[in-house]
């Protein structure tokens, strides 16, 4: 069977195009800033405050950078809510999870100094509610330029060095691992032999 492909019609008039994207995109960027500077100090402009999480993969999990957003359960720690937390430029991601405490406490505290640091201006100024800032504390307000709290590398810690000793060359330290993980694997088996041994010759004594 011959297809009937219909290439002689006028193609150009059911296709639509449009070219005007990248004047679009210089006119969303020029509202987002005219925007930006009529709210302006309501916010940081450089973006909310993020948390700090290590890279994934052995290769990278040394260093450290800004992750998506903070965890439900750091918010908590901080007496923040989820929809609150938005509203004064703090970014939220409710699938990340804290498997470290160490870093769970570490944003926790990020989170208390940024508010710590913020001037949340009172929605209505004759009736300042609960955790707004008074009117005096407004005109100190200045409009933040920058990132927003970047991260403090630590500093290496000077390390010492000695001479070693025969003791630490004789010591191996793949024989030593192999044995912890071997006891570590067998402790429960270990432990249930023993405790029937005791039960026997409890059992022999009587007899």
């Amino acid at each position: 069977m011959v297809s009937n492909a219909h290439f002689h019609n006028w193609w150009q008039r059911h296709v639509r195009t449009w070219f005007n994207q990248p004047a679009w995109k210089i006119r969303r960027r020029q509202n987002c800033i005219k925007k930006t500077k009529a709210v302006s100090p309501a916010g940081p402009a450089a973006g909310p405050l993020r948390p700090i999480v290590r890279c994934p993969t052995i290769r990278y999990h040394t260093k450290l950078r800004t992750g998506r957003g903070f965890t439900i359960e750091e918010l908590k720690g901080a007496g923040l809510t989820r929809g609150f937390a938005k509203t004064i430029g703090i970014a939220v991601d409710h699938r990340r999870k804290n498997k470290s405490i160490e870093f769970r406490q570490c944003n926790i505290r990020r989170l208390k100094e940024y508010k710590g640091k913020l001037i949340l201006f009172p929605l209505n100024e004759k009736k300042v509610r609960k955790g707004e800032s008074t009117l005096e504390e407004c005109k100190l307000g200045t409009q933040l330029k920058g990132k927003v709290m970047p991260i403090r590398k630590e500093k290496p810690s000077v390390t010492e060095l000695w001479e070693v000793t025969k003791e630490e060359k004789k010591c191996k330290a793949f024989a030593t691992l192999r044995k912890a993980r071997s006891v570590a694997r067998l402790v429960g088996v270990r432990s249930k032999q023993a405790r029937e041994n005791t039960e026997n010759e409890k059992a022999t004594k009587k007899k």
